[in-house]
């Protein structure tokens, strides 16, 4: 679970989730006698836990699809059931419970505070989980990327001191952007600190990659994204197979396009689309 990856829109599900969820407690109910044709009843002050219908339908009912719309965007891959994503069943869950709010608010003879407030954020919640694949202003991320602590040193590690993350070649070498040329030329698999010596004749061909097919003009490198970064299959799949996280090095094994064919840790490879900030080993 990778929860750099929650938007704006998924801390608006998350606020007006926790509203509702404390809405539930207060009254339903207002204070005072009600008549109607010359009979006074006394109102009796229950809060949701005195109503299971309503407390099912409305105030649980947006706060578990709440919870299923956040879990399923922390998850690298989306989970399923019936065919259906985890998320579309949270986004029916919140606007049954607006739904559900909105009929129990006009069928009221008397509203209280838990059930207006209740009404309130149930709208929100449903408005939030539907808005937030839809305006650009709710898409973007709700926590800042973190930034190197160095600058000059490998994403995530200290100068002077080996990066423990995954097959990175070496823990003090500098970085450079994605795109330039290094000053010295280091071979696939090489250790750092030894340099490779070529012949004149040799320099510009083409040197095989990890699997074995010709590189052409590129050579496979290492490198880290800024934030968290789908990857997605190389036959086309729009559904991504793995996530990037930030601190992680992983190899670049081919050029495709203007995105990179990239190896996880347990050698999975697949399609880096977004190759924009990433930091080269």
């Amino acid at each position: 679970m990778n929860i750099r990856s929650l938007t704006r829109g998924d801390g608006v599900v998350i606020g007006a989730a926790v509203v509702l969820f404390i809405a539930s407690f207060f009254d339903l109910t207002s204070y005072g006698r009600q008549c109607s044709g010359g009979y006074c009843s006394s109102l009796d002050d229950a809060s949701a836990w005195d109503a299971l219908g309503t407390l099912m339908s409305m105030f649980l009912a947006g706060v578990i699809g709440a919870v299923l719309i956040v879990v399923t965007r922390t998850l690298a891959q989306p989970r399923k059931v019936a065919g259906l994503d985890m998320e579309q069943f949270g986004v029916a869950f919140t606007i049954f419970a607006a739904w559900t709010g909105f009929w129990t608010l006009i069928d009221a003879g008397s509203r209280g505070p838990g059930l207006i407030l209740g009404f309130i954020a149930a709208l929100v919640l449903a408005g939030g989980a539907v808005a937030g694949a839809l305006l650009p202003a709710l898409k973007a991320p709700l926590m800042s990327a973190p930034k190197p602590a160095v600058a000059g040193a490998p994403y995530g590690a200290q100068p002077g001191q080996p990066n423990p993350a995954y097959g990175y070649p070496g823990g003090a070498q500098g970085q450079q952007p994605y795109g330039t040329q290094p000053q010295q030329a280091q071979s696939f698999g090489g250790q750092p600190g030894q340099q490779q010596a070529q012949p004149a004749a040799q320099q510009g061909q083409a040197q095989p990659d990890a699997a074995g097919a010709p590189a052409g003009d590129f050579a496979p490198f290492w490198f880290a994204v800024p934030v968290a970064r789908p990857l997605y299959g190389e036959d086309g799949s729009p559904a991504p197979i793995a996530e990037l996280a930030p601190g992680t090095w992983y190899l670049a094994v081919e050029q495709r396009g203007p995105g990179l064919i990239a190896q996880t840790q347990d050698g999975r490879r697949g399609v880096l689309q977004d190759t924009t900030g990433i930091q080269r080993g």
